[in-house]
């Protein structure tokens, strides 16, 4: 383990560091980006509290009245992931927008669109930078996004709130002192993932708000003897936190994801997408998949019962495609996991992981799937990069029209969602977060 020590930084914690690190300037075009990523939270925020987690979440109404900031930023923290299609950081392996965008709406004041939007972009940039120096041995316990997520929600929260660089240290000391998120969670048939992004949202904007009056947090949270490094993340680097400091800011290299499953089966669906047109009203005999060991290791599960399993299932998703193509909400309800053609093509998909995709992960999420059909005809296709990362991104167009589809599957109508986008738009031109916040309420 690495806890940070160059000479130029003796004396400097790495949580001064990093608050360091984030004072730099914040162009237009990155603040544009931000837009996008929000707009892209609120179609998972409104369609997620839809769900049967969601009404679990809702009936605790945090937002019931005048709703204190922690509880408005639990509420909304807790919506954003439960459909599976939230934002994700590939090598951070984490989804920064469900916990730093509600952190930052929570806190935000009338009149300061620039500031919201910065503190969104400062929360991605801590969150994404802490993710990936955590080490592959924090990941096989812990849910990134929950645990690194304190420190996001911290940062937004922060500069919403226009603390001082010591009372930031103390916001990231107090939220990362209870930082965790336990993967066991993916191993039953339980609705604790959501939690793990409720209370990191939560404890961000707290530590926060205690900071702002005063309440002190250990600012060697992150290298301390027993702080959150020797703790939880012993092959990690902290070091890996201040990599490339004057590059771009890392929202833009945040992915979007287009299909309502775990971002680890997303390669396989496309692959299955390409495979399909050729595919189509032949007699397959078998599908073999192959993808990276973490996409085996969190989504081989050949007989899924609950939606959370569906949404985790290799094997379901090829059903999907290859019994009626686009992946959508419904195809992953458990009303529809015994259908016939589901349960026979679930049966002729074998998973396991290929060294080539093992190998170029996390930097690319890739895999191939091979049909062979009941003539003996071998069709096969491989996808080196899911759709909505960098290398084969998702446009304006296609997010706008996922935010559509995810409201309007909430029950939102054309005229309302059409405000939702004009608020979030606007923020870009000095419009209000407030405002936005607001008429969210309404709907959430």
């Amino acid at each position: 383990m690495n806890t940070g020590g160059c000479h130029e930084n003796i004396g400097k914690t790495v949580s001064e560091r990093l608050v360091s690190l984030l004072a730099r300037s914040i162009d237009d075009e990155t603040r544009h980006k931000a837009v996008l990523h929000l707009i892209d939270w609120m179609g998972c925020a409104l369609a997620g509290r839809k769900t049967e987690v969601g009404a679990i979440f809702r009936d605790q109404d945090p937002l019931h009245g005048e709703p204190s900031r922690a509880n408005m930023a639990f509420a909304f923290g807790s919506l954003g992931s439960i459909l599976e299609m939230d934002d994700v950081h590939r090598s951070a392996l984490l989804h920064p927008g469900p916990v730093v965008i509600p952190a930052a709406l929570a806190v935000a004041s009338a009149g300061e669109s620039r500031r919201f939007l910065d503190a969104v972009i400062m929360g991605y940039e801590a969150m994404i930078r802490l993710g990936r120096s955590v080490g592959a041995g924090h990941y096989a316990f812990f849910h990134n996004t929950g645990s690194c997520g304190g420190v996001g929600s911290a940062v937004a929260a922060a500069h919403g709130l226009e603390l001082d660089d010591v009372s930031r240290v103390w916001a990231l000391g107090n939220a990362m002192t209870l930082a965790g998120g336990l993967w066991q969670c993916r191993n039953e048939p339980v609705m604790s993932k959501p939690l793990h992004v409720a209370e990191a949202t939560r404890r961000g904007v707290q530590a926060a708000m205690l900071a702002s009056r005063g309440l002190t947090g250990p600012k060697r949270i992150f290298e301390g003897p027993q702080g959150f490094f020797p703790a939880m993340a012993r092959d990690g680097d902290a070091e890996v936190i201040f990599a490339d400091p004057d590059a771009e800011w890392l929202i833009g290299e945040t992915s979007f994801k287009p299909w309502p499953a775990c971002r680890h089966s997303h390669a396989v669906i496309d692959a299955a997408l390409a495979l399909r047109p050729r595919v189509a009203g032949r007699d397959i005999q078998s599908i073999d998949v192959r993808s990276y060991a973490d996409a085996i290791l969190f989504c081989d599960r050949p007989s899924p019962v609950t939606a959370g399993e569906a949404k985790f299932s290799l094997q379901h998703a090829c059903a999907v495609v290859f019994a009626k193509g686009l992946p959508e909400l419904d195809d992953f309800d458990p009303a529809v996991l015994g259908r016939a053609d589901y349960v026979r093509l679930r049966g002729l998909t074998t998973v396991s992981a290929g060294e080539q995709f093992t190998q170029a992960y996390p930097a690319h999420f890739g895999a191939s799937v091979t049909v062979t059909l009941a003539d003996g005809a071998r069709l096969d296709a491989t996808i080196a990069d899911a759709l909505g990362d960098t290398e084969n991104p998702m446009d304006k167009t296609a997010i706008i029209d996922k935010f559509h589809t995810l409201a309007s599957w909430a029950g939102l109508g054309r005229s309302t969602r059409d405000g939702l986008l004009a608020q979030a738009h606007g923020l870009a031109e000095g419009g209000c977060p407030v405002g936005l916040r607001t008429q969210l309420l309404s709907y959430l």
